[in-house]
């Protein structure tokens, strides 16, 4: 390594196309990264609105709510876990974010789509931890 390369610089480690890890322990992940807002009007007859479940670790989620509920209706609750090994993505990128809305839409449910903690950073059972929080929090709203 040329002395006057930054420390960034230096690949530790490399998991195909899908995510780097510097020397300085920066990790770059290369999909799952085009976050998109939540949208407080209706696309498809359903909004979205960002939650937290719990602060200090952090860890939030994606409510998804269908605007074409009755008055006093209730709904099931569908709480999401996102792929990408524990590593990759988040509910906030547009891949799982227009999923959720078109699956609202059509089911008929109240979704909550956990932005759970993501590995290298955190190791399991970070993620799994925060699962239980979704769950607790859920619960705990009644």
């Amino acid at each position: 390594m040329d002395l006057m390369e930054p420390i960034d610089a230096e690949v530790v480690f490399q998991f195909e196309t899908f995510i780097k890890v510097y020397k300085s322990g920066k990790v770059e992940r290369l999909i799952g990264t085009d976050i998109v807002p939540p949208t407080s009007y209706s696309v498809n007859n359903v909004a979205s609105k960002d939650v937290t479940i719990s602060p200090e670790k952090p860890v939030s989620a994606r409510l998804y709510l269908s605007t074409n509920i009755k008055k006093d209706e209730k709904l099931p609750l569908l709480i999401y876990f996102h792929g990408g090994a524990f590593c990759l993505c988040s509910p906030f990128c547009a891949l799982y974010h227009n999923y959720l809305t078109s699956l609202v839409s059509k089911a008929n449910v109240v979704a909550l789509s956990v932005d759970y903690r993501l590995a290298p950073e955190y190791l399991l059972p970070a993620a799994y931890e925060d699962s239980w929080d979704a769950h607790a929090m859920v619960l705990n709203l009644g």
